[in-house]
């Protein structure tokens, strides 16, 4: 609020929304979403159900601190594997943002994905675009209740569906499914099921296409990985203008027309509300709506198609075919990503293939003295963990050395079950002749008895007293 002359301004910080009434479309890349949207979906809710060696194939299960994902399974000290994996996801996704834009946005984010969904039942209550704009005007009545609360009802089934798969990631889903047909489910189970599932309702039904221009922070900074080679939805704008209407039997040139017959399908069809003729736009997600409306309408017209459709900022400019947009594609830039990110996959894939399934934690016991025992040996205790990451059980040797005539006096044998850890308390000795007084450093060995190559060597100290 501010005042000038005695006179009262009020400025409002917010931008009123309009509702965006998306328009359904059929083609080429509408087929590539549906596809996209079965892809996606079929590996959430089904990944979660696949069994492996007796269990759940990817399982986060926080309570017992393990990850089990397929054939590997991961502990709180294997973080770094995270790290690393969620820095190779990122940089697949800049390469893919470097070659083809939002693409990702388009086709695979999970916004994008729950909202083709969400709207496809939309459809089926309400209808298309103008019969959803007609029922929203209407007042309430029978017809507009059952269709509302019907579209409401399959969006909840589904939100809660998507909620307990994605909380069966954390807690064994066949375990968690009984839990809720028994209403025993924790309290924080139950919270984020329902938080989830009032996520998927909200973002999906409702903000669509404002989480996109407003809470997503890739829009923000994709132009960082832009260049203009590109490819990008673009509008031929030296082809399509000046736009107007005309008869389909019109000679567009004799009426100094362009292509574009100004029908605005382009908007209608986009589910952000851009109008792709504007030019290259940050709420823009590349998922080619306007592309396949735009190619319809050319059809019809018997024009050529391409009005509006993938290419880059260059190839307008320059008329390019299509041979040298992908010519164009494999510059240096795009080159030097795919060789960095081939060398972080490698690295990764090597890393978990020579991965040892061993670790092994050796700690002297430090409320048991070195000791005298029959006056010939001078005594030290040891705690052994050892951690047994691998899907099968494995029997452990413990040898030492380090030291003349060291020995494991007993302890010197560890089973550790399937993906568990086992202690143990080792006794070493050393005869009490052979050895100065003070600290000596010492190594132990712990060997697989069925597998040579599992094995490890940690240090420790012996302590000989005075």
């Amino acid at each position: 609020m501010s005042s000038t002359t005695g006179e009262t301004k009020v400025v409002s910080l917010y931008q009123s929304q309009k509702k965006i009434y998306a328009k359904s479309v059929t083609g080429r890349f509408a087929n590539w979403r549906v596809l996209m949207v079965f892809i996606t979906q079929a590996i959430f809710y089904g990944l979660a159900w696949l069994p492996w060696h007796g269990r759940q194939a990817v399982l986060f299960d926080l309570t017992e601190r393990k990850f089990y994902i397929f054939g590997w399974v991961f502990w709180p000290q294997d973080v770094l594997y995270l790290t690393f994996i969620l820095i190779v996801s990122a940089y697949a996704l800049f390469f893919v943002t470097a070659i083809a834009g939002r693409v990702f946005c388009g086709y695979a984010c999970p916004q994008t994905v729950y909202t083709e969904v969400f709207m496809w039942i939309e459809k089926k209550f309400e209808g298309d675009r103008a019969a959803r704009m007609k029922l929203d005007a209407a007042p309430m009545s029978a017809e507009k209740l059952w269709r509302k609360g019907g579209k409401h009802f399959f969006w909840v089934l589904i939100a809660l569906w998507t909620g307990f798969t994605f909380v069966g990631y954390f807690t064994p889903i066949h375990t968690l499914a009984h839990e809720v047909v028994t209403g025993t489910t924790g309290m924080w189970e139950t919270f984020w099921i329902l938080f989830y599932a009032f996520a998927t309702w909200g973002n999906a039904g409702f903000m669509r296409e404002q989480v996109c221009k407003y809470m997503c922070p890739y829009a923000r900074f994709q132009s960082v990985m832009f260049d203009r080679d590109t490819l990008i939805v673009t509008y031929d704008q030296e082809r399509g203008e000046p736009r107007g209407g005309r008869k389909k039997s019109a000679d567009a040139k004799a009426l100094n027309l362009g292509s574009c017959v100004d029908c605005s399908l382009c908007v209608q069809v986009c589910p952000t509300g851009i109008d792709i003729r504007k030019g290259l736009q940050n709420e823009c997600i590349g998922c080619s709506a306007c592309i396949d409306v735009c190619d319809t309408v050319m059809d019809k017209m018997n024009y050529p198609r391409g009005l509006v459709r993938y290419s880059t900022e260059n190839a307008l400019e320059k008329h390019w075919d299509g041979a040298a947009v992908r010519q164009h594609l494999l510059r240096p830039r795009i080159i030097i990503y795919f060789v960095v990110l081939c060398v972080l996959v490698g690295g990764l894939i090597a890393s978990l293939a020579l991965r040892n399934p061993l670790k092994v934690d050796v700690i002297r016991d430090r409320q048991v003295l070195a000791r005298e025992v029959d006056g010939r040996y001078i005594e030290n205790v040891y705690k052994f963990n050892v951690m047994n990451t691998s899907e099968r059980t494995h029997k452990f040797s413990v040898t030492v050395d380090g030291l003349p005539d060291i020995k494991i006096e007993r302890g010197g044998k560890i089973v550790a079950e399937p993906a568990s850890t086992a202690a143990s308390i080792l006794t070493v000795r050393v005869p009490i002749d052979t050895v100065k007084t003070g600290s000596h450093a010492i190594h132990f060995k712990v060997q697989s008895e069925s597998d040579s190559a599992v094995n490890v060597n940690e240090k420790s100290v012996f302590l000989i007293p005075r």
